[in-house]
């Protein structure tokens, strides 16, 4: 009886193991993301070392604004084998590389990217949010998980600016 528990719970949990990478893999991917750097912040004789990670968000629909995000991973064996949850410790910056020209379709508020701070619940969420009064793209980058009452949470805004027109 206890062998047949252990193989229905074994079973169990390859099953719930391939729905979490499936939903990982098709899960809508936002906003061009990708790791510009790394610095290594403390020493672990086992596993990678702690380290602050600085990712590049590139926005879908404003060609011109990319943000940068810094946030601390967790090292270690837990981090290295994806069990550890990162501090919700992050900072963010976002540039325009050239004229920024607000499409006209644009909503509001939208979720533009995110980033996996824990195995199952954890995460930091990049939104954007529009400020039409005064032609402002505003980008907020929170925290999933509350701590003492609000999240953490760090803000960069960036003013549209058309391309300048050619004089007669």
């Amino acid at each position: 009886m206890k062998k047949i528990l252990w193989s229905a719970a074994g079973i169990l949990f390859a099953i719930l193991a391939v729905a979490i990478f499936f939903f990982w893999l098709v899960s809508p991917r936002t906003g061009e993301r990708q790791q510009v750097g790394a610095v290594s912040t403390n020493f672990h004789w086992i596993g990678p070392n702690d380290k602050v990670v600085v990712e590049r968000f590139d926005d879908p629909k404003i060609p011109a604004i990319s943000c940068y995000v810094a946030s601390a991973q967790t090292g270690g064996l837990a981090g290295g084998t994806g069990f550890a949850t990162d501090p919700s410790r992050f900072s963010l910056n976002c540039i325009a590389r050239g004229p920024v020209t607000l499409p006209a379709d644009l909503p509001k508020q939208e979720e533009i990217g995110s980033i996996s701070a824990s195995l199952f619940f954890k995460h930091f969420i990049l939104t954007r949010i529009l400020d039409d009064k005064r032609d402002t793209v505003i980008y907020v980058l929170t925290s999933t998980k509350v701590l003492k009452g609000s999240p953490a949470n760090a803000i960069s805004a960036i003013a549209a600016q058309p391309a300048p027109t050619a004089a007669p």
